[in-house]
């Protein structure tokens, strides 16, 4: 087996090992998945906390059909919003609703605690908890990125 073959297989094996480690944590104590987190997150990191649902689904990396599948629960709990374009009926937006803001703040206290738990010391530096990441982001992962809040 190639080493590049042996790498994505380890990837793939590493990646639903999280998702379950996640989904069990912001399940239990948020009654969410890490794929409705990492949805809410995206929103959050858009202006305005809203997203068209065709740029949220090319965030994601999901077709529009999946992201529709996995807002209707999150609008059906209060979380997300459908906003019409004002000019133009054929497009809506996501939006996060300020029940969803404050449902995420607590979620990001779960999934930052996870985190560490799955990179700690000694088994993970801060080095190698680096290094990952920027290996990942070579291979089109991205993370979180933090924006200043609304001042409105």
């Amino acid at each position: 087996m190639s080493g590049g073959l042996d790498a994505v297989l380890r990837l793939v094996r590493a990646q639903a090992a999280l998702v379950k480690r996640f989904d069990a944590s912001l399940g239990g104590l948020h009654g969410v998945s890490l794929a409705d987190f990492t949805l809410l997150l995206r929103l959050s990191e858009a202006p305005g906390d809203r997203m068209r649902r065709v740029d949220l689904a090319e965030a994601l990396g999901l077709t529009a059909s999946g992201v529709t599948r996995g807002l209707v629960p999150l609008e059906r709990i209060g979380l997300v919003r459908r906003d019409p374009d004002a000019r133009d009926a054929r497009v809506a937006y996501a939006a996060l609703t300020e029940t969803g803001r404050e449902r995420l703040a607590e979620m990001l206290v779960t999934a930052e605690r996870v985190a560490e738990e799955v990179f700690a010391e000694p088994a993970w530096t801060k080095e190698d908890t680096a290094g990952l990441a920027t290996l990942l982001g070579r291979l089109g992962g991205t993370g979180f990125v933090r924006r200043a809040p609304d001042p409105s």
